[in-house]
């Protein structure tokens, strides 16, 4: 079963090519990326109650083979990616429908589907080639599905994504050939069962320098971020949606399965000094993303730039090595991925009305637009952290770790963060309600029902999270302790 979620999307995408037709591609996207959930779902309950599950393709057992592994960690991923996927299937309809020319428009599920395909892979491959390969499958992907934008400017990001992409994935392949190297192996578990023995060579520290750079440029940690902005504006809404919620938790996700199964904890974070290198950039990432969102007029560039800040959260999460940080970095994955995929759904159905989206251009909807701008207020609410959201589950775990370690200039940083978005959130919010519209048309018009829904669900799904959250603590406690060496 675990390969039907790379088999299925990967054969869906030439079909949505052979039917050339935009409704008949939509159907086919939906239809997969529904079963893809649901497949998601049925694995998750059976690695929660029996543990981590191996599947060997075409007979050939590890190390020889290629394996896919599930266990706590990448199940979190998984649906993730799938419910995004899922939900955007019901959102993309109409909002692809009124930013890109219909004759094109199946060429646009089928990239999805491939993007969908690698994010997938990555999440659910134990090979270290393979990651890489399935890595670039999404990243090609991507840039396709951003260049679709309607603006011309959206070759222009398209194109500076796929150069600093390619830098990455460039890093990323010359670190696992440093490994492939040293220990003629590319399954990771037999890699982190080599690797103590060649661990104290500069090979192997050059492959983890070439690795985490590769990785930190594909999910735009700063300073490796520039890339970002312009691709999460100019994009169709539907891909910034999902982009941003799916496509640098995935690559933050191989960071750490890499940092934590492959090298392991005691190495990248006790011989070398990883661990406080990562603790400054997040730091910056998450002060200079919020002050930078501050500064925006255009509300989808203001919530690119708060991506930037909340991947710093992540990373300082897992740049503090145990069980509480890994906790909230792995919680505020989840977290973010449905805070941002709701802000990005609601933002694409405030372009859907007015055709413009900087905060100018959506004065006065919220009396206009009640349900889309009470969703965006609703999500920003639980992008700033504030109690009975996701966020704020993730933000409460990620002071718990901080203050184990009386880090209290970390808890400070945090503190202040947070207190930067209620600014970049008010100011939309301050548009929205507080501002007289530009035209005298008092009528009211939302967007259509199934976008105003599927952001709807995502905000249902973060108000969720944050009034029951233990079903994502404890997976992601077990996931945790499953990297630090103490469960499975």
């Amino acid at each position: 079963m675990p390969v039907l979620l790379v088999v299925l999307p990967l054969l869906a995408a030439p079909v949505c090519v052979i039917v050339h037709r935009a409704a008949p591609a939509w159907f086919i996207y939906a239809l997969i990326s529904w079963a893809c959930f649901a497949i998601a779902f049925l694995l998750f309950v059976q690695v929660r109650i029996g543990g981590p599950i191996s599947y060997i393709l075409g007979g050939w057992p590890p190390p020889f083979g290629i394996e896919l592994r599930l266990d706590a960690l990448n199940m979190l991923v998984v649906l993730l990616v799938t419910g995004i996927a899922a939900i955007a299937s019901i959102y993309a309809r109409a909002s692809i429908a009124a930013e890109i020319p219909r004759e094109r428009a199946y060429l646009f599920y089928a990239a999805l589907l491939l993007c969908l395909c690698g994010l997938l892979g990555i999440s659910i491959t134990g090979d270290a080639f393979n990651l890489f390969v399935f890595l670039e499958i999404s990243s090609l992907s991507s840039y396709s599905l951003i260049a679709m934008g309607a603006k011309r400017r959206a070759l222009l990001s398209a194109f500076q994504y796929l150069i600093m992409g390619t830098i990455g994935g460039t890093f990323l392949l010359i670190g696992i050939g440093f490994l492939y190297m040293m220990t003629g192996s590319l399954n990771m578990a037999d890699i982190a069962d080599r690797l103590p023995a060649v661990s104290d060579t500069r090979t192997v520290e050059a492959g983890l320098a070439f690795i985490v750079i590769g990785l930190s440029l594909k999910f735009a940690l700063f300073p490796l971020h520039i890339w970002l902005p312009n691709a999460y504006t100019y994009a169709p809404s539907a891909v910034s949606a999902f982009i941003a919620a799916t496509a640098t938790k995935v690559a933050v996700y191989a960071l750490i399965r890499f940092l934590f199964t492959v090298f392991g904890a005691a190495y990248a974070f006790g011989q070398l000094p990883l661990g406080e290198v990562l603790m400054v950039l997040a730091v910056v990432a998450m002060l200079s993303g919020s002050v930078a969102a501050i500064f925006q007029t255009d509300v989808k560039r203001l919530l690119a730039w708060s991506s930037v800040a909340q991947m710093g959260y992540i990373v300082l999460g897992l740049s503090m090595a145990s069980a509480t940080g890994l906790t909230a970095a792995l919680a505020h994955i989840v977290n973010h991925g449905i805070i941002k995929g709701a802000l990005f759904m609601a933002a694409g159905a405030l372009f859907w009305r007015m055709r413009a989206i900087s905060i100018n251009d959506v004065a006065g909807l919220g009396r206009r637009m009640p349900l889309t701008a009470a969703a965006f207020v609703v999500a920003g609410l639980a992008l700033i952290g504030v109690p009975a959201t996701g966020g704020f589950i993730s933000k409460w775990l990620l002071l718990e770790a901080v203050m184990e370690d009386a880090h209290y200039g970390l808890a400070a940083a945090i503190l202040v963060s947070s207190l930067l978005s209620v600014i970049y959130i008010g100011r939309v919010v301050e548009a929205l309600y507080f501002r007289d519209p530009a035209d005298n048309d008092g009528k009211t018009a939302e967007a259509p029902v199934s976008m105003v829904a599927a952001t709807w669900v995502l905000v249902g799904a973060s108000v969720a999270l944050g009034l029951y959250a233990s079903p994502l603590v404890e997976t992601a406690e077990r996931a945790a302790a499953g990297l630090l060496g103490s469960g499975a």
